[in-house]
C-alpha cells in the first residue's frame, strides 16, 4: 500500500460531507483536514485521511452507479462478523454510506515468516467458528459480482447451486465459454455429491471467502490482518484453495494452519473444484485472459 500527499479536495464533496457527518462529534471533530491517496483498489478510490480530532482513517469510495447497491454495507457486515470471531485481525468499521466506507487505519508493514505463521494459525481458529448449515444470513459480493448465500443443508448442493452454476451461466451467456466447455462443467457438477462427500463430513466453517494475497494486510509491527472479505459458512478448504490460486502466501502460513487443523485427505483433488469458482468470477470480471486458467483447472478437476 503506497501513499502520496494530497489535500482533502481530492475526495468528492458528497463523500467528504457524508463521511465528516458520520465521523463527527462535538465541534466538527470529524472534519477531514488532510488526505493522501492510497493505491491498490480496483473498484474505486481510497485515501488515508486525517480528521480535526487527530484520528487517521482509511476511506474508500466509488462514483454513484459504479458499484452495485449494498456493496459497502456488505463489506462492513463481513468485517464485523470476522472481528466478532476474534480469530484474525481486521480493521474496525467506523462508518459506512451507500458509496463509501470508513475503516480504522492500519499502518502497513512488511510480512515476515512469523506474520505468515500467525495468519495460518488465525485462519484455522476462524474456521473453528462453526454453523449447522452452509450459507450466510444475506447475499453479498465477490468483487463486484453478486454472491448468493441462501442457506443449504448440503455442501455439494450449495457449491453447485450457489457458487459454480451462477458464475458458469454468466460466463456462458457472455460468450466466454462455449457449449463444449459447458458440457464438461455439467459432467463435473453431476459428480459433486461424490467428489465433495469428504468435505461435507467436516461441516460448515466461517470463511473469509476471498482469500488471496492482496487481501492480506500486514501491520507495521508484523501483525497480519485480513481485508475485503466475502464471508459465508462453507467448507474450510475453500479459503486454502483460494490462497494457493495466485500464490504469495509464505510456506509458514500452511505449516501453521496444518499444525492447528490438518487438511483432510483428498484436499488436492478438491482444490481445483474450489478454485473454479474464483476463476469463473475472474472470467466474468476481466474476460478472456482467465479462460485458459479456468480450462486448466477444469481439467485438473477431472472434467
Amino acid at each position: 500500500m503506497t501513499t502520496a500527499r494530497a489535500d482533502r479536495t481530492a475526495i468528492p464533496a458528497r463523500v467528504r460531507e457524508e463521511g465528516e457527518s458520520a465521523l463527527g462529534g462535538p465541534g466538527g471533530r470529524g472534519r477531514i483536514v488532510g488526505a493522501a491517496p492510497v493505491g491498490g483498489g480496483c473498484i474505486g478510490r481510497a485515501a488515508r485521511v486525517e480528521t480535526a480530532a487527530g484520528d487517521v482513517v482509511f476511506l474508500k469510495w466509488c462514483e454513484p452507479g459504479a458499484a452495485p447497491a449494498g456493496l459497502f454495507a456488505a463489506e462492513a457486515q463481513g468485517l464485523e462478523a470476522l472481528a466478532a470471531a476474534g480469530a484474525v485481525r481486521v480493521p474496525a468499521v467506523l462508518a459506512v454510506g451507500e458509496t463509501w466506507l470508513a475503516l480504522e487505519w492500519l499502518e502497513p508493514g512488511r510480512a515476515t515468516g512469523a506474520s505468515w505463521a500467525r495468519l495460518g494459525a488465525g485462519l484455522a481458529a476462524l474456521h473453528r467458528c462453526r454453523a449447522g448449515r452452509y450459507g450466510w444470513p444475506e447475499d453479498n459480493f465477490l468483487g463486484l459480482l453478486p454472491q448468493a448465500n441462501a442457506w443449504s443443508a448440503g455442501w455439494p448442493a450449495f457449491w453447485r447451486e450457489r457458487r459454480l452454476l451462477p458464475q458458469l451461466e454468466r460466463a456462458c451467456a457472455r460468450g466466454w465459454l462455449d457449449a463444449a466447455v459447458r458440457r464438461r462443467f455439467d459432467r463435473l457438477l453431476d459428480r459433486l455429491d461424490e467428489r465433495l462427500a469428504g468435505a461435507e463430513a467436516e461441516g460448515a466453517s466461517l470463511l473469509h471467502g476471498d482469500l488471496w494475497s492482496g487481501n492480506v494486510h500486514v501491520l507495521a509491527d508484523g501483525t497480519p490482518a485480513l481485508v475485503d472479505p466475502a464471508p459465508y459458512h462453507g467448507h474450510r478448504e475453500v479459503d486454502l484453495a483460494m490462497s494457493e490460486l495466485f500464490g504469495g502466501f509464505g510456506r509458514e502460513f500452511y505449516h501453521a494452519y496444518d499444525e492447528a487443523w490438518p487438511r483432510a485427505a483428498g484436499y488436492a483433488d478438491r482444490r481445483p473444484i474450489y478454485q473454479l469458482y474464483s476463476l469463473l468470477a475472474h472470467v466474468n470480471l476481466f474476460g478472456a485472459s482467465y479462460v485458459g486458467p479456468t480450462l486448466r483447472a477444469l481439467a485438473a478437476a477431472g472434467a
